[in-house]
């Protein structure tokens, strides 16, 4: 075992070591491009070089920084993907070396390697806030790797589950997960089935049943022979259904590569007309007036090029994801804040989700007891029972241990429920079969939920209802969806009929489908990804493994993080730490407000370089005009930026 969980360990943290040292290496070639950019200057200032040489001086540290971006815009041309951001900063900083070499024209070396440093900087921000989400994320997840105890040559050994064959005899104890599918040849136990069917009802099981992979056991030891080798087990098939879903969903693009799909074939187009157009009509004939009007178009391209975005609009996604981090909600990648901004379906998993996944007596209906008597009697009988039914109970009766009742003949009826003498008479918890077979005439009762039934001496003293709570939150956050615009706010569940109408109803849902299997559940988002009206995204929040293959469809999966299987977790785009549903209405407020900022960031940026262009293109624009106004630009859209950090107070409710 040890071994086992030193390897995963070790595998892991190699991971974000991994990260670590890219982002050191990042950090090095900025500071050191910056360096010889100095460098470069001063050459420049003390030397009388010639264009060329000089070329040469600051092209080691614009090939240095900016080498990421010149590959990025190659393969962007080599996949017919052309006008994206890399590909704009190319152009313009390719505009910028290229300008000295025309006649009487000033050369703009310095220019080109410092936006592409500023390039460089603005993304690893962006970087840097994405890994510490997922820092984050990982810390959550449960990175004990599951092992299977199997009987082999008279001892128990511990082995990963890939290494149990069909046929193999497993140990499974009390609080351990099922690792393999197989069939019970002794003991009987309460199987957890939530991580699996989303349903926090256990299931009993006795010699003979079969046990699924992904279950919790509960209380007994059980013996099991393996019927599926690990690869084929629930567990591997779900996993497997999340990574074909992942294939479907449409990739959410980052704002800035939305923004470069329009901005730079427009500014590439213009240049090629400001180089070619004036000079077919210019008097002095062609030639003459090419190299000017190049000149102008070459500034152009630089002048076009937008520094001021490419460090303040990562750096405001930056402060967006460390807001809504200290908020609790992870995201995995600023291209998801996009989604999230634009979220018109909210889906729902029912148990863990909106509500608890915990029991708790709701009601009690006894018939010639009062309500106090009947559930001490049944805090009693359970005193000893490992079930979430039991401890229901008991919590219901606290101070069940300490009033001195005797309680004898504990006797556990498999399928049934208990049997025990309190205090000299027979009292009976369980279900309906039990009922019957003291002969006890049970009546059903009005509200959904798990009702248990007591006899006292064979004769109906009343029932028990236990319900999976609601969370106190739940209301409040389909208000607050509701409040954002969001138009449609659907449930989803493998519960029964009644019980899911009966919390839909009482949290004001604009739908529900119950009784679904995992494999339904994508169906139906399937439906709804097909009907949502255009320019809408839909979320679907859940934290079962049976939730990680509509996890990954839905356009952005939010998943509980402190109740969530790993599986959720990992699937999810979004992971709200302390399970409350109005985080989901804090995420969106806050992508929302994220996503104004970098508007406003681009739109001024944008406006200033539309002016200084007009000026660069009639002559009276100049290079360090741009750069100036650039850098002024720049200041106060990081400014502007910074205000994402900041947690809007709105979200606060």
């Amino acid at each position: 075992m040890a071994h086992a969980h030193h390897n995963h360990g070790h595998h892991h943290s190699g991971q974000s070591g991994h990260e670590g040292r890219s982002m050191r290496r990042r950090i090095i070639i900025i500071a050191v491009t910056a360096v010889l950019l100095a460098g470069a200057v001063i050459i420049e200032k003390h030397c009388a070089l010639q264009t060329w040489q000089l070329l040469l001086v600051y092209l080691i540290p614009y090939l240095l920084v900016g080498a990421p971006t010149l590959k990025e815009a190659a393969e962007g041309i080599a996949h017919g993907d052309v006008f994206n951001e890399n590909f704009l900063m190319t152009v313009a900083t390719l505009g910028a070396l290229c300008i000295g070499f025309l006649p009487g024209a000033e050369t703009e070396f310095p220019e080109a390697v410092f936006v592409m440093l500023f390039f460089a900087v603005g993304e690893l921000f962006e970087t840097y806030a994405e890994g510490r989400s997922r820092d984050s994320i990982s810390h959550l997840m449960d990175i004990r790797p599951d092992t299977a105890d199997v009987e082999r040559n008279s001892r128990v050994e511990t082995v990963p589950p890939e290494e149990v064959r069909i046929g193999e005899v497993i140990v499974i104890r009390p609080g351990e997960k099922v690792p393999l599918d197989g069939t019970v040849i002794e003991g009987t136990s309460s199987l957890n089935t939530v991580a699996l069917t989303g349903e926090s009802m256990p299931r009993d099981v006795s010699t003979g049943d079969e046990v699924i992979s992904g279950c919790i056991n509960l209380s007994g030891v059980l013996r099991v022979k393996t019927t599926k080798s690990f690869g084929e087990s629930t567990v591997s098939k779900i996993l497997r259904l999340v990574e074909s879903a992942d294939g479907q969903k449409s990739r959410s693009e980052s704002f800035i590569t939305r923004f470069a799909r329009i901005y730079t074939p427009v500014v590439v187009f213009a240049a090629l007309m400001l180089a070619f157009l004036p000079p077919l009509f210019s008097e002095a004939g062609f030639s003459a007036s090419f190299v000017t009007w190049l000149h102008r178009a070459l500034i152009f391209l630089v002048v076009s090029c937008p520094c001021a975005l490419v460090i303040s609009v990562p750096l405001t996604f930056f402060g967006g994801l460390g807001g809504a981090s200290r908020k609790g909600i992870l995201i995995k990648g600023s291209s998801y804040m996009d989604t999230l901004a634009r979220i018109g379906t909210v889906v729902f998993d029912k148990t863990g989700t909106l509500t608890k996944g915990e029991f708790a007596v709701e009601a009690v209906h006894p018939e010639d007891f009062n309500e106090n008597e009947l559930l001490h009697l049944a805090a009693h009988v359970e005193h000893f029972s490992t079930h979430p039914i039991g401890e229901a109970l008991r919590a219901a009766f606290p101070n069940e241990a300490t009033d001195g009742c005797s309680v004898t003949d504990v006797e556990e009826i498999a399928g049934q429920g208990i049997r025990a003498c309190v205090e000299g008479r027979t009292v009976c918890v369980g279900n309906t079969r039990m009922m019957d077979s003291v002969g006890a005439g049970w009546h059903d009762c009005h509200r959904a939920g798990t009702i248990i039934h007591v006899a006292v001496d064979g004769k109906y003293a009343g029932h028990i209802v236990i319900n999976d709570r609601v969370k106190e939150d739940s209301a409040e956050a389909i208000a607050a969806l509701k409040r954002l615009g969001v138009s449609q706010t659907v449930m989803l569940t493998g519960d029964r009929e009644e019980v899911a109408r009966d919390v839909a109803g009482r949290l004001g849902l604009d739908a529900y489908h119950a009784a679904l299997l995992p494999a339904d559940k994508v169906s139906y988002l399937e439906q709804l990804l097909a009907s949502k009206p255009a320019g809408r995204s839909l979320a679907f929040v859940g934290d079962g493994i049976n939730d990680a293959p509509v996890l990954k469809r839905a356009d952005v999966g939010i998943a509980m993080g402190g109740l969530g299987s790993d599986a959720a977790i990992e699937a999810a785009d979004v992971v709200l730490m302390d399970d409350k549903p109005t985080k989901i209405a804090t995420a969106i407020a806050i992508a929302r407000r994220t996503l104004r900022i970098a508007r406003q960031n681009i739109w001024f940026a944008v406006g200033v370089k539309v002016a200084i262009l007009a000026l660069a293109t009639i002559g009276l624009g100049t290079m360090w005009m741009a750069v100036f106004a650039d850098v002024g630009v720049t200041v106060l859209a990081v400014l502007n930026a910074m205000r994402a950090l900041r947690i809007p107070s709105a979200a606060h409710s």
